[in-house]
């Protein structure tokens, strides 16, 4: 257990930190502001919520404060020094505040960039010389092709959710940015996931970096409680409002699989008189940012999020986050339900999984190596067939779950088994059970 004042930290930034009630360090904090401060390439992997952000803010402002001061004499000609790139607008703005928090008792400037606003303020501060620069990548290509932004004095590099950004399709962009900057750097990436391909580009331009793993890799937090409930397709809107109405929570997250089905289930829940408001890439910029004071706020609506725009968001007091569409990789899984139980703190973590989702279950409990407890709390729209083999049971998964609902045809019951298409229908190579059907008499048609 280590002390930030153990640390040895620029005096600034422990006040900084004292300020913040801030006393013992998480173990990616721990372990990775020794090294980064030694200026050594990192690469971190912790789960979301132990306070990634200030294992690389807070070394990266003293060294900006202690390894190689700027001139006196170039007064007013500030250099970018520090680059941090993230996936999403509101992690640059998360990150941009941790910076403005820990160096609050400093001279040190930074600046936040990123697209669905007007440049023209980010060109302006850009033009006054600044320390450190985060940004999302599809911005800073554009400021870089116009001339805005020189990358050539950049002493250090920073990837945040790197993984994050590689699913997004940033690939090119990142690659595009490592060639405006200078290679002698330091490169740290930090990330709650780290795999392969993550790993393999860390190979390529880190020297020699140290890894640093705190927990397993894709774990969820030990203190969030996880449930799922196996629903019909048709009563899963029903289940939340009801969920939502009886659930003791002061902050929800809801998260959706697509931007239209947040908006559509916002208007739902609206109707049923339940406050919701819902983030996502197709809102502006204000919308989101009003969106997310909301949900800071004393009186919170329900938000409902897509994984992109809800990615890396660092809200406290979240108490249950509900996957009313389960991810497509089991990883996201893991980051959706960080937004909850951050810092020590307990959690719930609901999902809701229909006929055609328990494939996403399985993966999601082999990946976390940890079977999900079902909730049986509200009989009357959850599903009685069977869920999923447990994790490392031996038993066959396709043969003891629920079949995918066929893509025409309705269905027998609520939750899977198609009606037979033909009088011949067997299983397991019998013929099906239960009473003869009455044969139709021969007709003659030409089809």
């Amino acid at each position: 257990m280590s002390k930030f004042e153990d640390l040895q930290l620029a005096k600034p930034l422990l006040r900084a930190v004292e300020e913040r009630g801030y006393e013992i360090a998480t173990p990616i904090q721990a372990e990775a502001i020794p090294i980064v401060m030694k200026g050594g390439d990192l690469v971190g992997c912790a789960q979301t919520g132990t306070g990634k952000t200030a294992a690389f803010a807070l070394p990266t402002l003293h060294r900006l404060l202690t390894a190689g001061k700027r001139n006196p004499s170039e007064k007013g000609k500030r250099k970018i020094r520090t680059l941090v790139l993230a996936p999403t607008r509101e992690l640059t703005a998360q990150i941009g505040d941790s910076f403005a928090a820990y160096g609050r008792y400093t001279k040190l400037r930074h600046v936040m960039i990123y697209g669905g606003v007007s440049q023209v303020p980010q060109v302006r501060k850009l033009q006054g010389g600044i320390d450190t620069l985060i940004a999302t990548p599809g911005r800073l290509i554009d400021l870089i092709g116009q001339g805005h932004v020189d990358l050539s004095h950049v002493e250090m590099l920073i990837f945040d959710e790197a993984d994050q950004m590689l699913d997004m399709g940033f690939i090119n962009d990142l690659r595009r940015i490592e060639s405006h900057v200078p290679a002698g750097r330091q490169t740290l990436m930090f990330s709650a996931t780290m795999p392969a391909e993550i790993r393999k580009l860390a190979s390529e331009w880190l020297d020699r970096p140290t890894n640093i793993q705190t927990a397993r890799n894709s774990a969820p937090a030990e203190k969030v409680e996880q449930s799922v409930y196996f629903v019909d397709r048709r009563m899963k809107v029903q289940l939340l409002e009801k969920f939502l109405q009886n659930a003791i929570s002061e902050r929800t997250l809801v998260f959706s699989r697509t931007k239209h089905g947040a908006d559509k289930l916002v208007k739902h829940l609206q109707k049923g008189k339940i406050r919701a408001a819902a983030i996502h890439g197709n809102k502006s910029q204000s919308a989101r940012k009003r969106a997310l004071d909301q949900f800071k706020s004393k009186s919170p609506p329900v938000l409902v999020a897509t994984d992109v725009a809800a990615r890396g968001l660092d809200i406290n007091g979240v108490d249950h986050v509900v996957n009313y569409d389960l991810p497509e990789t089991p990883e996201t899984y893991v980051h959706r339900i960080g937004r909850t139980g951050r810092a020590g703190a307990a959690g719930n973590a609901v999902s809701f999984c229909t006929s055609d989702e328990v494939y996403q279950l399985r993966g999601i409990e082999k990946l976390t190596r940890r079977k999900i407890d079902i909730a049986l709390d509200h009989p009357d729209l959850t599903s009685d067939v069977a869920p999923p083999a447990t994790v490392g049971s031996g038993k066959s998964f396709r043969r003891n779950s629920p079949k995918p609902r066929p893509k025409k045809g309705k269905a027998k019951s609520g939750y899977g088994g198609a009606k037979s298409r033909s009088k011949g229908a067997t299983t397991a190579g019998r013929p099906s059970g239960g009473a003869k059907r009455r044969r139709r008499p021969a007709t003659s048609s030409k089809g």
